[in-house]
This record gives structure tokens, sequence and C-alpha cells, in this order.
């Protein structure tokens, strides 16, 4: 769903809004005050639009405002304004807008312009080229979208054992490969459902992060190992397949044995009030996955604490 902010005193513009895309479905339109603003920018909308004139404040200092905020650096603003003044209108541009459109609206011109600039920011924020995944940015400002919202969600962290190895042994092509495979398996058990508010971002290397609002996150755990395990072995050629391992010389010459790459998910169970801000969700991830990975073979650990509890309650399964 493409969340689409209007800063508006009044209906009109929102309305004729939801008539142009009354066909397209993932798009939705919600009109704000001006003074609700701050509120608005903790939900990082896909898009704002700023109809200049129904507002007594000075929609230059909006974009601004909107530019300043970290979370939102990036998101599209459209001012809509009867204004005909060059200057204003370069001024507006200069102060963060990325289109100023003056009323009244062409219905194609508005449809073309909302619909081309999502897309391509949706392209623009993927930016692993590998794994056509989001990376750091939008994972970070989901996560926050999340805890402000003081939402129930799962944070799965999850990356590829011995994976070193298999780079050395096989080769970087290789080594891309199962990362695509990789992003592909994560993806497609996260996103089971036809329609959920899932997420699955792409860290870097062999790094990936999953954001889950399904209570039942440790089945899609599970799923993503079975499948992993279940075709991770084409991988390789069938001698390595058969011993279990691969062998890979050190840095002194001598061969080391390493198990067939697997992979370790750390989950971490986010409920409100538990964490104030996403470094603390990190610290959780990286304790639950780091005990994944001491654990052979394809496992997930879970850390079920809640927000008043000290101790580690986690559940680890090998698969």
């Amino acid at each position: 769903m493409q969340n689409i902010y209007i800063i508006d005193n009044e209906q009109e513009l929102k309305e004729q809004l939801k008539n142009i895309f009354k066909e397209e479905k993932v798009y939705s339109f919600k009109q704000i005050k001006t003074e609700e603003i701050d509120t608005a920018l903790k939900d990082i909308p896909a898009l704002i639009i700023i109809n200049e004139d129904t507002i007594e404040e000075d929609a230059c200092k909006l974009c601004y405002k909107i530019r300043d905020n970290d979370d939102n650096a990036i998101t599209p603003i459209i001012v809509i304004t009867s204004c005909k003044d060059r200057s204003h209108k370069i001024e507006e541009l200069a102060k963060g807008a990325n289109y100023v459109i003056e009323n009244p609206i062409d219905r194609d011109y508005i449809y073309y312009i909302i619909k081309n600039t999502i897309n391509l920011l949706f392209i623009n924020r993927k930016v692993s080229p590998l794994t056509n995944l989001p990376g750091n940015v939008q994972i970070q400002a989901e996560m926050k979208k999340r805890l402000a919202r003081k939402e129930y969600f799962a944070m799965l962290y999850i990356d590829l054992d011995n994976f070193k190895a298999y780079n050395d042994a096989y080769g970087f092509s290789n080594g891309d490969e199962i990362i695509k495979f990789t992003a592909r398996t994560i993806s497609k058990n996260v996103h089971y459902k036809e329609e959920d508010n899932n997420f699955v971002g792409h860290i870097g290397g062999d790094d990936f992060i999953a954001i889950v609002e399904d209570e039942d996150f440790e089945k899609i755990c599970q799923n993503i190992i079975i499948e992993f395990d279940a075709n991770v072995g084409k991988y390789f050629n069938e001698e390595d397949v058969k011993k279990g391992y691969i062998e890979v010389p050190n840095r002194k010459g001598i061969m080391e044995q390493f198990p067939l790459t697997s992979i370790s998910i750390g989950a971490v169970e986010v409920e409100p009030k538990r964490f104030k801000n996403t470094l603390e969700i990190g610290e959780a991830g990286a304790q639950v996955k780091h005990l994944s990975k001491t654990i052979p073979g394809s496992t997930y650990v879970i850390d079920r604490r809640k927000h008043e509890d000290v101790n580690l309650v986690s559940i680890t399964t090998k698969m």
C-alpha cells in the first residue's frame, strides 16, 4: 500500500485524487492538517502533497521541514498552487519540492506524476542490484515506523554460515547465485500470504532482515530453513554434497574442512514499550543470531523476552 498524505484544510483535492486513482487499489490518500505533520512524518509516507491554496502556513517552510526530517529526506513532495508567479515556484523547488503543479490540475498529468514518482522512488530504494531488495535506509525507516505506531512485530536477522568458505571454493559469481537464492527463499516465505504488511531487506553480503507482523513468525523461520536446506545442494558439486563438506586452503596452504552452507536466523519479538529505538532491537537481534550461529547446521533462535525481563528466553531449533 502506497500511503499518500495531503496537507490540506479542505476535502476537495483528496476526493478528486481518490476518484482519479479509484482503479488503483494500492494508493491510499489521507488528508492531514498542518499541525499534524509531525505525526504524519513518523509514518514515512510514499509521497506528500501540499495544497498551498487552502493552508495558511508557508509551503516553502513546510517543504524545508519535511526535507530536514532524516526519515523523509527522500520522500517526494508535490505542491499544488494557483500562484502563477515563477519566482515563487522556483523557491518551492529550491526548498525541496519535486513538482509544483498549477490549479486547476490536469487529471492525466497528476495521475502520471504521482504514479511515476512513487515507482521511481521504489526502484531507487532497492539499493541492492543483486537481490532487488531494499537496503539499510528503508530497513531503518520500516523499523522506526512500526516502533512509532507501537505495533507488534518480529524482526528476523538472517545470514549464511560458512559463506566465505563457499566463495573461496566456488568463486564470487557462484556466491552471488547463492545470495539470490537466499533472497528468493526468504521473500517467498515471508510474503506467503496474498496480502501482507511484511518486509524483507538486504543489509549486504549474506545478511538479510525480515519484519513480520504475523505472531506465527516461528513457522516462517521453519519454512525458510526447510526450503533453504532442500535446495542449497544445487549450488555444490556432487562430490562435495556426498562428503557433506568443502575443502578450502587456509593462509598457510593447509586444507581445512567446512560444512556445506547453512542458514541462521535470530528472531526478536518486538512488543509495544519493550524497545526505545532500533539500536536496542539490533542489539537483541545480534545476540540471538550469534546463538543461532553457534549451533551446527541451519537453525533459528527466538528472543521472547518481555520489556521487563532480564534473562534471554529462547527457542533453538535445528531443522
